[in-house]
């Protein structure tokens, strides 16, 4: 099977330090090391987030990346826009003493931690550790949807699995470009556990 032709370099590993940075900061969040007065600065790394990523599903899509361009415009939408948003908002009414019921965010995390998980399958096809990175983030944004819906105290579960999704997220990135780079490997991927097509 023949590669197909890209208008752009593979924006992948931009999008994927983008989503670390922000496993990252919601890791430091969710656990206390930092405070929730955090939450407007973390707005502004999300906002970031949300730029390379729609930029990447945007190039993704044009490249007939049907899982990956899909992926990463929704977590643009919704991991980082929507979660710029409402850190912004939370912060702003929890300082105003203001209540808010954020079972809600269950419901919408429940639908993100489905078609996360069903859209991971596509992933069977690339490297073990990018897949590694998808379920990892699997984990968390079940974990996240079962706490905002009440049923877990799962906010140190998603916590932790943010962090390894972050790190893994990070070691793909790094690959793939300087895979791509020096057209050798330089940081080892793995082979598909899945291929199809030859």
């Amino acid at each position: 099977m023949s590669q197909p032709q890209h208008s752009f370099a593979n924006p992948a590993p931009a999008g994927l330090i983008a989503l670390a940075l922000v496993c990252f900061t919601l890791f430091a969040i969710l656990t206390g090391r930092v405070p929730h007065e955090a939450l407007p600065l973390l707005a502004c790394w999300q906002f970031g987030g949300f730029i390379v990523q729609i930029i990447t599903g945007v190039i993704e899509l044009k490249d007939h990346n049907i899982i990956g361009g899909n992926v990463f415009t929704y977590f643009a939408a919704f991991f980082m826009a929507t979660g710029a948003c409402e850190s912004i908002l939370k912060y702003l009414l929890t300082v105003n003493k203001l209540p808010f019921a954020s079972q809600i965010d269950g419901w919408a995390w429940l639908v993100l931690a489905i078609a996360t998980t069903v859209m991971t399958i596509g992933y069977l096809t690339s490297t073990p550790f990018l897949l590694a990175a998808l379920v990892t983030a699997d984990v968390a944004i079940w974990a996240v949807a079962l706490t905002d819906l009440g049923f877990i105290a799962g906010a140190p579960i998603a916590a932790w699995f943010l962090l390894v999704t972050g790190i893994l997220g990070l070691y793909v990135a790094f690959g793939v470009a300087l895979n791509t780079h020096y057209k050798k490997v330089i940081i080892p991927l793995g082979k598909p556990l899945v291929k199809i097509g030859e």
